[in-house]
C-alpha cells in the first residue's frame, strides 16, 4: 500500500503491531487480576508474594530491588499480605534492624492457585487460536521480547 493508498489514520493505527500488542495485553493483565481478585488478590500483591516465596526470608529492601516498586508501595502490599496471613516479617537474623518477609504455607498454597488461576486466563485468552497457533504466537513473541 502507498502513502497515497494509506487507511485511514485510525485503521492504521489498530493495524500497527505496538498497537494490537498493547491491546492484547491489557486483556490479558484484565483476565489475570479478575482470576486473582477471586483470591482476594490484586497483581501486585501477587508479584511481592512470589518474590517473598522465592528469595525468602528476604529484607523489604530487597523485595523493593527486585520488583522495581515504590518502597511505600511495597510496606502496604506487604501489610495486606500479613493482615491475610500469607506472609509474616520477624527481625532479619544478620540485621535486627530490619525485617526479612516470609511467605507462610497459606501464602505458597495462594501462589500455587494463582498460578492455576493464570494458566485458566491466559487459555482464555488464546482461546480464539488453536493450540498450534498458541505454541507459534508464544514463540514469536518470546523472539520479539528476547531481541531488546
Amino acid at each position: 500500500m502507498t502513502a497515497t493508498e494509506r487507511a485511514p489514520a485510525l485503521a492504521h493505527i489498530q493495524s500497527l503491531p505496538s498497537w494490537l500488542l498493547g491491546r492484547v495485553a491489557a486483556r490479558g493483565r484484565s483476565l489475570v487480576a479478575e482470576a486473582f481478585a477471586a483470591e482476594g488478590l490484586r497483581l501486585q500483591h501477587h508479584a511481592v508474594l512470589a518474590a517473598v516465596s522465592e528469595y525468602g526470608p528476604v529484607a523489604q529492601a530487597d523485595v523493593v530491588r527486585r520488583l522495581g516498586f515504590d518502597a511505600k508501595d511495597v510496606v502496604l502490599l506487604l501489610n495486606d499480605l500479613e493482615k491475610a496471613g500469607l506472609a509474616v516479617r520477624t527481625p532479619d537474623p544478620r540485621d535486627r534492624r530490619k525485617n526479612a518477609v516470609t511467605a507462610t504455607p497459606a501464602g505458597e498454597r495462594t501462589l500455587e492457585r494463582c498460578a492455576e488461576l493464570a494458566e485458566q486466563a491466559n487459555a482464555a485468552l488464546l482461546a480464539p487460536l488453536s493450540a498450534a497457533e498458541g505454541r507459534q504466537l508464544i514463540e514469536l513473541l518470546t523472539r520479539v521480547h528476547e531481541a531488546r
